[in-house]
């Protein structure tokens, strides 16, 4: 039986990569990937002499599927992904495709995706229940979109959102930020984090109506607060209750 792994990657600097994730990659002879998340690996220490696979944007199909001719000759392969392999990741599709190489075998390598890898940079926007969207109509319809995005606020959710914006999709972030606004208030903390570990790395909090303003890329993760998110100094941060917790729990034992 062969060997095929996908692996998150993370946000693409060497130290933010799992320990996990660097031993597999170390241990492979081949590395498939799309063009920016192969040259981020290529770069790495001691990766320069392994073979690469690259396709481009949406090639997703004929990536996985060179990935498997390459694991069907015997060599270790991995399919990296940015972030996490299963979220926006490779990891789904590539299991799909396995029923025609049934002698591969699959492993999975999960990574830091860009909720978590920006949420620190933040501070801790995301301390409570919380929901992931991507704004990129490209696999699903807008409108399930929007319902996602209304669902989301109806509901109180910290909500982050991936690729919300691009040369294509210029007023989506706004367009979000719109739809979130009919049940959250205009001063809702939010924030943004744009090129997550990578050079160029910035990031501002802000309200939901300067949110609204903002020209976002590919490469920008969004933050959109809750009724109870707040700023603590140059931090976001979405509370999960414990201090409320511990006073009513020394309010109860002293009226004991």
């Amino acid at each position: 039986m062969r060997q095929l792994y996908v692996v998150g990657i993370g946000p693409g600097e060497y130290k933010k990569m799992t320990i996990e994730a660097r031993e597999v990659l170390e241990s492979c002879d081949v590395i498939a990937g799309y063009t920016v998340y192969v040259d981020l690996v290529r770069k790495l220490p001691g990766f320069s002499r392994k073979e690469y696979i690259v396709t481009g944007m949406r090639q997703e199909q004929e990536r996985c599927r060179l990935a498997f001719q390459s694991a069907m000759e015997g060599k270790k392969t991995a399919l990296v992904c940015s972030g996490d392999a299963g979220v926006y990741g490779m990891a789904g599709i590539l299991i799909e495709l396995k029923k025609d190489f049934p002698n591969v075998e699959i492993e999975v390598i999960a990574g830091v995706t860009a909720a978590l890898s920006g949420a620190a940079v933040l501070g801790a926007p995301l301390g409570h229940d919380f929901s992931v969207i991507s704004l990129s109509d490209l696999l699903t319809p807008w409108e399930k979109i929007e319902n996602r995005l209304k669902c989301a606020a109806m509901s109180d959710f910290v909500i982050c959102l991936y690729n919300p914006s691009s040369r294509s999709r210029k007023d989506y972030l706004r367009r979000a930020c719109e739809l979130v606004g009919e049940y959250q208030r205009p001063d809702t903390v939010c924030g943004y984090v744009r090129n997550i570990a990578r050079d160029g790395e910035s990031f501002e909090i802000m309200t939901l109506r300067e949110l609204k303003e903002v020209e976002a890329d590919m490469f920008t993760t969004v933050f959109i607060g809750n009724s109870m998110t707040k700023r603590i100094g140059k931090q976001m941060v979405t509370p999960r209750g414990y201090r409320t917790v511990v006073c009513s729990m020394i309010a109860a034992s002293e009226q004991k």
